[in-house]
């Protein structure tokens, strides 16, 4: 080999170095630029993701403010959120004594009072909680007129209605009038008649 040949091979070598080099550039210049596509590839998934989670979220809440508000709603047309509807109240008692052919009905309430906040641990916030005491003696048949009344009146009246204790007695043996049966039990109840009414500043002063 002579010393041309070995010039022209180095001119060769040096080309096929370069050509080399240039091929690991390219090479590096392309898994650089699928790192970043994949890295923000990544981050676009990411950020969807989020959105996603966000948007459940958001949904979530939607349906839980639907759901609180439809409850509001649902307790201030019963009466149980707002003031006391006593005359209400009174009309219901009469109403189902005489739908249920029940004895005539004592009664007396007592008045309205916070509701202690052991009894009602819900009661905070915006929101307190009252409470008014029904002294109730229901001349009975049986025991299943008083279930009867108690059911009658968590259904219709215009409140929470709460029975708080009750004893029952045996009615001393009466001569009972052809075709009628005289009551043979009295109860003797504390209803506690519950409402709910937006807390004003002179509440819990």
């Amino acid at each position: 080999m002579t010393l041309e040949d070995l010039q022209h091979l180095r001119w060769s070598l040096l080309l096929a170095l370069v050509i080399i080099l240039a091929g690991v550039a390219a090479v590096a210049a392309g898994d650089r630029l699928v790192r970043q596509e994949q890295q923000t590839h990544a981050q676009a998934v990411s950020q969807r993701t989020e959105a996603r989670e966000r948007l459940r979220r958001a949904s979530e809440e939607e349906a839980e403010t639907r759901a609180s508000i439809r409850h509001y709603e649902e307790l201030t047309a019963r009466g149980i959120i707002g003031l006391e509807h006593r005359l209400d109240w009174v009309e219901a008692v009469r109403d189902i004594r005489r739908a249920r052919k029940l004895a005539d009905i004592s009664y007396e309430f007592a008045p309205q009072a916070p509701l202690d906040a052991q009894v009602a641990p819900g009661a905070s916030g915006s929101h307190v909680f009252h409470a008014s005491a029904m002294r109730l003696q229901l001349p009975l048949l049986h025991e299943g007129d008083l279930l009867d009344f108690l059911v009658d009146l968590q259904q219709r009246a215009r409140a929470y209605v709460r029975p708080r204790a009750c004893t029952m007695e045996r009615l001393a043996g009466e001569a009972e009038a052809e075709g009628t049966l005289a009551p043979r039990l009295k109860a003797d109840c504390t209803i506690d008649w519950i409402t709910i009414r937006q807390q004003t500043e002179g509440d819990g002063k």
